[in-house]
């Protein structure tokens, strides 16, 4: 499955359960523009909600079962305290 970088980075955050606001603030984008990120990945992965796709992502690799997973150069967990600790 072929997915940018920005759809990747919208699709891990979203396997962390975090809603459109925070993901936004995460990645500095607007709601609307992670909304359509978040369509466009329901389209390419065939998937009507959130749940199958995380479900469909895992299942095709591109999601693997760790917590050290990078994106944007950094360990996502590092970009996830900023947030979760401010």
């Amino acid at each position: 499955m072929e997915l940018t970088l920005r759809e990747r980075e919208v699709l891990y955050l979203i396997a962390y359960e975090y809603s459109n606001k925070v993901i936004s603030n995460i990645l500095d984008i607007t709601e609307n523009t992670v909304s359509s990120y978040r369509r466009r990945l329901f389209l390419k992965f065939a998937t009507k909600n959130s749940a199958g796709l995380v479900r469909r992502a895992f299942e095709e690799g591109v999601l693997p079962i760790t917590y050290d997973t990078k994106i944007i150069g950094k360990p996502l967990s590092t970009i996830l305290n900023k947030y979760i600790l401010g």
